[in-house]
């Protein structure tokens, strides 16, 4: 493992545990979320094959090449025609329309800290930060559904206005 490795991956790590820290109230016992649904659940296998199959490449990536950095490898993105055609894509993806959708989207819809899953994807993969954001999503959807749902709490009456003091003597 190297050093690079070992950094990425811690970085990993803590920007999804922050997202999941951050929105807790998603998560916790007998929230309106409730379980885990069908889709969201596809969700999280799908993010965490994408996450397993994208560190198996990177971990040969940074063996191989002994210049293994960031810059290095979107330079190798670009070797040919069609891999210049997936890989503009892939930036695009990632570095404009990644932000622009989790900041906007996630935040119309209630996320706490909607950009983290942009941050999330600069170290672990764009289909995982992806995927978690889906998920999440989902679980807001239905958070926010069940909380519309529930009556409105009684308030209790307004206290009644003060009496004016009377200037007869």
């Amino acid at each position: 493992m190297t050093s690079q490795l070992l950094i990425t991956g811690i970085l990993g790590i803590a920007t999804t545990a922050v997202a999941f820290y951050i929105n807790r109230h998603l998560f916790t016992t007998g929230n309106a979320a409730g379980r885990v649904s069908l889709l969201e659940g596809t969700y999280y296998l799908v993010g965490v094959v994408s996450i397993v199959l994208g560190w198996y490449f990177n971990v040969r990536y940074t063996h191989t090449y002994h210049n293994a950095n960031y810059w290095n490898y979107t330079k190798m993105l670009f070797t040919n025609w069609a891999a210049d055609s997936a890989a503009q894509d892939y930036v695009i993806v990632n570095v404009v329309l990644m932000p622009l959708w989790t900041i906007v989207e996630g935040s119309r819809r209630g996320l706490k800290w909607a950009w983290i899953f942009f941050v999330m994807s600069l170290f672990t993969s764009l289909a995982f930060s992806i995927a978690i954001f889906l998920a999440f999503m989902e679980r807001q959807w239905r958070y926010n559904k069940a909380l519309a749902q529930q009556p409105p709490a009684e308030t209790p009456p307004a206290p009644a206005p003060a009496a004016a003091p009377s200037n007869t003597a």
